[in-house]
This record gives structure tokens, sequence and C-alpha cells, in this order.
């Protein structure tokens, strides 16, 4: 069975306590069990992660990378939080990685804060999901899933 790695960054270990107005009740654990349900509908293995630390996160899209060319991976979903507008590590890892990547923010990133509309992460992505809440999870592995399918 093909894996997706699911790859969330930095704060989304505080969801349903940080901001609830802004992303909602729902824990991190409640978005691994939805994405778990969403991989079993699909027939794939869903793999989930978090880290606040940008070189942690450098290093699962590399491995992801790996296990793409193995054939073992179909690719990552990846909620990269506060480093989509900050991070051109994480824009160059995934191009040099050559791993195809679903962008996923919970919120609509383009109706909060200037600073939000730019993301780094957006031209190496092969899709963006936007502004549906957690349930946007379980679109981006279908997304993944239907791109990547030969």
């Amino acid at each position: 069975m093909k894996k997706v790695m699911v790859i969330n960054g930095p704060n989304l270990n505080l969801l349903g306590l940080r901001e609830p107005d802004q992303y909602g009740h729902d824990t991190l654990d409640t978005v691994e069990t939805l994405c778990m349900q969403a991989g079993d509908k699909l027939g794939v293995a869903v793999e989930c992660r978090q880290s606040n630390h940008e070189g942690v996160l450098i290093d699962w899209i590399h491995e992801a990378g790996r296990e793409v060319a193995a054939g073992a991976m179909l690719g990552v979903v990846m909620n990269p939080g506060a480093y989509t507008h900050t991070s051109v590590a994480l824009h160059d890892a995934i191009k040099g990685a050559s791993v195809p990547l679903i962008e996923l923010h919970i919120s609509n990133v383009h109706a909060r804060e200037s600073f939000r509309h730019h993301s780094f992460i957006s031209p190496a992505a092969r899709g963006i999901i936007v502004g549906l809440g957690v349930k946007g999870y379980a679109i981006a592995i279908d997304a993944l899933v239907q791109v990547t399918s030969k």
C-alpha cells in the first residue's frame, strides 16, 4: 500500500487552543484521525507528523522525496503554518526532492493579514487547498491521490 505523508508545521500542535475563532476547536489528534480515515477510504496509508522546527520539516520533505522515488509514497500534504510566508528553504526542499505536494491551510489566508497573502510554498506545490477548515485535509489527501495516480 502506498503512503501519503501529512506534515503540519509550527503551532499546529496548538489546534483547538490557539485562536479557535480562526482555526476551530478540533485538535491535532482530531485532524490526524480524520486523515487516517480519509486514507482508509482511498486505500492509502497515512503518516502524520508535526514539528515547530523548519529543519525537521525539510528533513521530512527530503525523506518523502526518497520514498516517492522508490515508489513507496505518493507524496505530501503539508500545512506549513507561518513558514508558508517566510521559508525559501521549504520551497527549495520541495523542488529539490521532487516530491508531489499539496499545500493546505485551515483558514483562508487570503482573507487575513496582508503578510499572509504570499506563499513561498505555492510555486512548488501541485495544488493548494485553502479555507475549508480541517475538512481540507481529507480533500487534500484525495487530491494528492488523484494527481499522482497513473
